[in-house]
């Protein structure tokens, strides 16, 4: 299971370097940048086919019960959270190449993607740490960064909303979707923390809170 979190844990790294590229390319019109991104693309492909081979032999070869079988399924599950985390990266590269050699972003939404471009990133990061230390206490602060991401989301659309709004439809569009993948990666990373609580516990993380704000008061 080490080796197959390993696994799980680079491809995480891959993603979030993968989205920390497509946002540059994004906010700085960077065709070979977002090129780059497209063809690196392949080696997340090629990770989590490497997983799931890893997890299929783990129940194939070691006949695994209770908490060993609880630990593979939720990483056949993580394999396709990491997975969608890099195809919303190749999303958000594959808008700023078509977009080039004009920027995908109006000038005054760029803060937003700067700032959900970080959380995304910092999000991926954090979950090849759980992935990684099976810490179930960590892995639900990913929570926290997840909150921030809906926040800006959320603003987002009162830019569009405006009526002072300049930009025309295709950029609305643009700008909506583009957001729309950030909260999606943000979300997948959540999930992948979720799972690691299951793995490590037995517990979704509301019982695993609950369980542990009960140990708190009988030691107060």
């Amino acid at each position: 299971m080490a080796g197959l979190n390993a696994t799980l844990g680079e491809e995480c790294e891959l993603a979030g370097i993968a989205m920390e590229r497509a946002t540059q390319a994004l906010l700085q019109a960077d065709l070979a940048i977002a090129e780059q991104v497209i063809t690196d693309h392949e080696k997340i492909t090629v990770l989590s086919a490497d997983a799931e081979e890893q997890a299929f032999a783990l129940l194939a070869l070691q006949a695994p019960v209770a908490g060993d079988l609880r630990a593979i399924v939720s990483g056949f599950q993580i394999v396709a959270d990491v997975d969608r985390m890099g195809a919303l990266a190749l999303h958000v590269a594959k808008v700023a190449r078509r977009r080039h050699p004009a920027h995908a972003l109006p000038e005054e939404v760029n803060g937003y993607f700067a700032e959900m471009g970080r959380l995304a990133v910092k999000m991926a990061r954090a979950a090849r740490e759980v992935l990684n230390s099976q810490d179930p206490t960590d892995a639900i602060q990913l929570r926290e960064d997840d909150d921030a991401m809906d926040d800006l989301h959320r603003h987002l659309f009162t830019v569009l909303m405006d009526r002072e709004w300049r930009h025309g439809v295709a950029a609305a569009v643009d700008v909506t979707l583009l957001g729309r993948y950030y909260e999606r990666f943000a979300d997948h990373a959540v999930l992948i923390g979720r799972r690691v609580v299951f793995q490590a516990t037995g517990k979704t993380p509301e019982q695993f809170q609950e369980a542990e704000e009960r140990l708190e008061d009988d030691y107060i």
